[in-house]
């Protein structure tokens, strides 16, 4: 099985387009610390010729051209990617479906929430019915992504999305941000022999999940802030990362610490908010995150399902 990050930032990327964050501001200052990165989604193929999506970013067509096995191989018309799989219907996990338009074939998988947040716009119907096959697929029951890979998805605690949140105000006077069922799920890939979770957004840690998560040989986990009131701290929004539905990294509530005691392979944090202090390579976050043993995930990085293996892809 090879797993490729296409994407490994939040929402809005990094550096993000109006920000000058003490982060992004060193983006923007070109320091070579930081690393530029596009919004989290992740590759997944068994033979390397047959490729599925697991989100699909709005940045999808450069992610492509940064990926040789993504690209065009014969013909006029012709594409790798057989499948595209959705964690949620967040902007920055479903944008990129707008550039797939070319009435080219291809699946795509959800569950039936997350579908009918997309057939609620119509800008989604570009994705002509007859030409993209949209399948419904239910919680913790196993199915094939792309041949040779099975997925299974699971409820995360999480919330709706941000464009979908008013009409959940007006019916129920709040967001649930640690909502329970179809609205945010992870994904559980195998191929018969290594067995890896993509969860790149959970608002907090369950008994269920971390049953779920212990003995996987790698994990790709929410990591879109280091403190709960980061972006505050920072000067450049209002909401806290529980209110957006994400764990901290650090404290006695973040995911560090509900990891510590599970036996994980690779922990790789992906969904990186550009506030967050991790990405700059040296900082004290960063290095307590990597003592506690978790890679900072980057675009362009190919994790392979083993214990003691884990390359950045050329």
């Amino acid at each position: 099985m090879r797993l490729m990050v296409l994407g490994s930032a939040a929402g809005g990327g990094f550096p993000q387009w109006n920000c000058r964050c003490p982060v992004c501001t060193l983006a923007w200052q070109g320091d070579p610390r930081v690393r530029r990165r596009t919004q989290t989604s992740l590759a997944v193929s068994a033979d390397g010729e047959s490729w599925a999506l697991i989100n699909c970013a709005p940045e999808i067509l450069s992610q492509i051209q940064s990926l040789p096995a993504l690209q065009p191989q014969r013909g006029r018309r012709h594409t790798p990617v057989a499948s595209v799989l959705l964690t949620n219907a967040d902007i920055d996990h479903v944008a990129g479906l707008l550039s797939l338009r070319e009435g080219q074939p291809f699946a795509l998988l959800a569950t039936a929430a997350i579908h009918g947040g997309l057939r609620a716009n119509p800008v989604f119907d570009v994705l002509a019915e007859g030409v993209v096959t949209r399948r419904p697929v239910g919680l913790d029951t196993a199915f094939e992504l792309v041949e040779g890979v099975t997925a299974e998805i699971f409820s995360v605690p999480g919330k709706i999305a941000l464009y979908l949140e008013a009409g959940e105000i007006a019916a129920h006077g709040a967001v649930d941000t640690t909502l329970e069922g179809e609205q945010t799920v992870g994904v559980e890939l195998s191929d018969g022999v290594s067995r890896v979770l993509f969860i790149p957004g959970c608002a907090r840690m369950t008994e269920a999940l971390a049953a779920r998560i212990a003995g996987a040989d790698a994990v790709l986990f929410d990591g879109t802030v280091w403190q709960d009131d980061e972006m505050i701290r920072a000067g450049v929004g209002t909401k806290t990362g529980a209110r957006m539905g994400h764990m901290a990294m650090s404290g006695a509530g973040g995911s560090m610490a509900a990891f510590a005691g599970l036996d994980v392979g690779r922990k790789i944090y992906v969904h990186i908010n550009n506030t967050n202090p991790v990405l700059i390579e040296g900082s004290p976050e960063r290095l307590a995150a990597e003592a506690a043993g978790w890679e900072i995930g980057e675009d362009g990085l190919e994790v392979v399902p083993a214990r003691t293996t884990m390359e950045t892809a050329s």
